[in-house]
């Protein structure tokens, strides 16, 4: 099951993948990335140069011993990251 959350999060990448971030005061460590997709829209441009995009990823985290699954949003209008879902 899986709920949804649309909550900032503050992420630290590498070579542009997520592998760690802080959610509700917590720090995460990304253990694997799942998967990764683009999804692009005309209308989410805010200026010439934004592609209007969002990039999407699903990865297995955990603050300690138990790893979940997560999926993370990256908005290239904004430069912001959100916690949009997570799976027990």
């Amino acid at each position: 099951m899986s709920r949804l959350y649309g909550d900032p999060i503050e992420v630290w990448t590498r070579d542009g993948e997520p592998t760690q971030f802080v959610w509700r005061d917590r720090l995460y460590i990304v253990r694997r990335v799942l998967d990764h997709w683009v999804v692009a829209r005309e209308w989410w441009k805010t200026s010439e140069g934004d592609p209007g995009e969002r990039q999407f990823w699903r990865v297995e985290a955990s603050p300690g011993r138990e790893v979940g699954s997560y999926e993370l949003r990256y908005d290239t209008a904004s430069n912001g990251w959100l916690l949009l879902r997570a799976w027990d």
